[in-house]
């Protein structure tokens, strides 16, 4: 069957492709490996290299900085689907699920520069209708999704954007229609985007319609709005994070210096 695409707004200018994307099946590889990604203005397809496996732990990712994106919406409106189309291609990139969300992490290339996006999904904590705090904290980028064949989903997006705005008054957010598998569905009107001004993508994450340039649209922003945040708490919280740093960068000498004028103790 022919696909159509989806109304040019929400394409913003790209003609490629949606992606092709091979059946994973839980079980293939026992190992979790991390994903790297290609660069986002890249064409080229992903790497297939599989890596070592290893701990779910952020020190181990050679990253020049780090982002949060999360998503939002109802229950069974693709959240995570939508995720592992993005990142399960055929292998596992590195998870932590709890009982109240579960984190991915990813690596991508942003104008040059490695970056370490952690994508936080709710694993069925939206089902009481709001998110604990916490879930916000430090986000750069939201990922708010209804699904097309379900009217309730699309009225409930006002409920999770003021909750998101309450905790994150700046962050950009997108909004994704998901399950467009009706061409029919991308020529309705759905206003909630024009009225926040905000981003409307038709994606499907069934076959993979818009979903990549959804996902990495959205790493960009994230990375731009760290970078250009007029957002005071989020200013106190980069400054706290660079004193870390320096802090730990001078306490690696320092262990140095006295490792080397360290005396063995006598036996």
């Amino acid at each position: 069957m022919t696909q159509s695409k989806p109304p040019k707004e929400d394409l913003d200018g790209d003609k490629s492709t949606p992606p092709q994307f091979s059946k994973w099946h839980p079980g293939n590889d026992k190992s979790p490996h991390p994903h790297t990604s290609p660069a986002l203005n890249s064409q080229e397809p992903m790497a297939s290299d599989k890596a070592k496996p290893c701990e779910l732990n952020q020190d181990k990712y050679d990253a020049d900085e780090n982002v949060k994106i999360i998503c939002l919406g109802d229950s069974a409106v693709g959240k995570s689907k939508l995720m592992e189309r993005f990142l399960m291609d055929g292998f596992r990139p590195q998870q932590l699920s709890t009982y109240a969300l579960t984190l991915y992490k990813h690596t991508a290339t942003v104008d040059g520069k490695t970056v370490l996006v952690d994508f936080w999904d709710t694993a069925g904590q939206e089902r009481f209708q709001s998110m604990h705090a916490s879930y916000y904290h430090k986000a750069h980028a939201c990922i708010m999704v209804f699904d097309v064949q379900r009217k309730v989903t699309y009225k409930n997006l006002s409920t999770w954007y003021t909750e998101l705005r309450e905790f994150r008054p700046e962050i950009p957010c997108i909004v994704v229609a998901n399950k467009i598998d009706d061409v029919k569905m991308t020529q309705k009107s759905f206003n909630f985007a024009r009225k926040f001004s905000l981003p409307l993508y038709f994606v499907s994450a069934a076959d993979g319609t818009n979903v990549v340039k959804l996902f990495n649209d959205a790493i960009r922003l994230a990375v731009s709005y760290k970078h250009n945040s007029q957002d005071f708490m989020d200013e106190v919280l980069q400054e706290l994070e660079n004193f870390d740093l320096e802090q730990k960068e001078e306490e690696v000498p320092d262990r140095a210096q006295h490792g080397d004028t360290e005396s063995p103790s006598p036996s």
